[in-house]
C-alpha cells in the first residue's frame, strides 16, 4: 500500500496572470456557450490553461482534431518557453465561493494502479458510472501531451477533521504560493505550500485500519479515496496509463509519472461539500408528452420530482428514496434515447434546465439530491451510483485548473 502517493513536482506558472490562467473544469456550462465565448473574449492570447484543456461543449464540432493539436503544440511551446516552476511536496487549496463558504483541499499525487472505475475492491473507488464515450477525446489529447491538468477532487471520510482541517488551521506559517479571485464568478483562492508530507501520508492511510473500517461499513473494506468529481478525468487517465505500460518492464513501471494523477483531497465532512443535483436535459423527442406519460409508469413511491416541458412543468411521483430513482430514470432514459434517437446532457443549473425546456421536443427532469453521508456505505456496499448521480456544489464552484504535473519522462 506504500505506493498509493505518488512524489512528483507540481507544476504552477512563474510569471503570469492567475486570473486568466486559471479555468474552470472542461465538463462545465456544457449547453452554455455564451460562458466560453465570454472567456475566450477575457483570455484572448495570455498563458491560461484554456489553451490546455478541451471544453466538452466543442465535443459537438464536426472536426476536433484541430483542436486537439492545438492544445498539444500549446503544452509543448508552454514547456519550451519555460513557464513552468516546480514546486516539491504538496499544496493545501483553499477556495472561497461567492457565498463565503470555503473548500480546503490537499493537491497530491495518488497511484492509478490503486483505482478502478468498475465496482471493484480497491482503494480508490469510483462513485459513478463511466459515460465511455467521454473517454476517447481525452485519451486522444493525452496521447502527446506531456502534463495534464486534470480537475479531479477525491473524498475522504473523516468525520473527525484530523487530516486537513488541523494544516489548514497553521496556514499562515506555510508559504503562500498564490492569492488571487477567480475569473467567471468563480470566487477566491489560495495556495500554501506544503514540503513535509509524510505526516498527510500517514494520517490518511490510517483510515485504512481494519477496526475503522468495520465500524463505518460493517466489514474491512479497504476503501480510502471516493470519486467526488471529476470521474472522466480519472478514468481516462486510467486507461492512458494501461496502453502506456504495456511497453514498460516491471522496474519501469514502478515510478512513471503516468502512473500517478495529481488530484485534490477533500474532506467529505467539511461544511462546504454540499452535494446538488445534476438534471437532466432530454433533446429531440418524438413526443413531449409521451415521453412524460411513459416516465411515470416506470416511477411509483411517494417522492415526487419535477418535469418541465414547452407545455408547462408536471409533478411525478417517485421512489422515497432518491439513489433508487436516479437509477430507475437514468435507465429509463438510456432505453428512451436507444428506442427513439433522443439527444440526452446535464445540467447543474435549475434554472438553465427550466429554460431549456421552452425549446421544442425538449423535457428537463429536475433531479432529486444524493445524500453525501450514505455515498461511502453505498459505494462499498452497493457499488456506483449511476452516472451524473451528483454534484459537489454548482458549475461556478467546479475546480479550476491551475496545477499541472508532468506524465512523461
Amino acid at each position: 500500500m506504500n505506493n498509493i502517493f505518488g512524489h512528483f513536482p507540481i507544476l504552477l506558472p512563474k510569471d503570469c496572470d492567475y486570473k486568466k490562467w486559471a479555468v474552470i473544469a472542461c465538463d462545465q456550462f456544457t449547453t452554455n456557450k455564451q460562458y466560453w465565448n465570454d472567456l475566450a473574449t477575457y483570455i484572448g492570447e495570455a498563458p491560461s490553461t484554456l489553451h490546455l484543456t478541451f471544453p466538452e461543449i466543442f465535443l459537438k464540432e464536426k472536426d476536433i482534431q484541430p483542436r486537439i493539436d492545438q492544445i498539444n503544440s500549446t503544452m509543448k511551446n508552454y514547456i519550451g518557453n519555460g513557464i513552468f516552476k516546480e514546486i516539491p511536496g504538496m499544496v493545501l487549496v483553499e477556495r472561497t465561493f461567492p457565498d463565503n463558504k470555503k473548500r480546503i483541499g490537499m493537491l497530491l499525487s495518488v497511484d492509478l494502479e490503486r483505482y478502478n472505475y468498475q465496482k471493484a475492491d480497491v482503494p480508490i473507488r469510483a462513485t459513478e458510472a463511466t459515460i465511455v464515450e467521454r473517454l476517447p477525446v481525452r485519451m486522444q489529447i493525452k496521447e502527446k501531451a506531456a502534463i495534464e491538468l486534470p480537475h479531479i477532487l477525491l473524498l475522504i471520510d473523516d468525520q473527525d477533521k484530523k487530516i486537513i482541517e488541523p494544516i489548514y488551521s497553521m496556514r499562515d506559517k506555510l508559504n503562500k504560493l498564490y492569492d488571487f479571485d477567480l475569473n467567471q464568478d468563480g470566487g477566491h483562492i489560495c495556495g500554501y505550500h506544503v514540503p513535509q508530507t509524510d505526516d498527510v501520508e500517514n494520517k490518511m492511510l490510517a483510515l485504512l485500519q481494519p477496526e475503522l473500517q468495520v465500524k463505518k461499513y460493517g466489514h474491512d473494506a479497504g476503501i480510502l479515496f471516493a470519486v467526488g468529481d471529476g470521474n472522466h478525468s480519472m478514468a481516462s487517465a486510467k486507461e492512458h496509463w494501461n496502453i502506456i505500460k504495456q511497453s514498460l518492464s516491471e522496474k519501469e513501471r514502478e515510478n512513471h509519472p503516468a502512473r500517478y494523477i495529481l488530484v485534490e483531497v477533500v474532506n467529505l465532512y467539511q461544511d462546504s461539500m454540499d452535494f446538488h443535483p445534476i438534471h437532466r436535459i432530454i433533446m429531440n423527442c418524438p413526443s413531449t408528452e409521451d415521453f412524460i406519460a411513459s416516465l411515470q409508469k416506470h416511477l411509483t413511491g411517494n417522492g415526487k420530482i419535477t418535469v418541465i416541458s414547452k407545455k408547462g412543468e408536471i409533478t411525478l411521483s417517485c421512489p422515497e428514496n432518491n439513489a433508487t430513482t436516479i437509477r430507475t430514470i437514468q435507465e429509463f432514459i438510456s432505453e428512451y434515447k436507444q428506442k427513439f434517437g433522443a439527444e440526452l446532457d446535464y445540467e447543474h443549473s435549475e434554472k438553465q434546465a427550466r429554460l431549456l425546456a421552452s425549446t421544442d421536443n425538449t423535457v428537463s427532469i429536475l433531479m432529486p439530491t444524493f445524500d453525501k453521508k450514505e455515498l461511502f456505505n453505498y459505494v462499498v456496499n452497493v457499488g456506483n451510483l449511476p452516472l451524473k448521480a451528483f454534484s459537489i456544489g454548482t458549475e461556478e464552484t467546479k475546480r479550476y485548473y491551475i496545477e499541472a504535473k508532468r506524465i512523461t519522462l
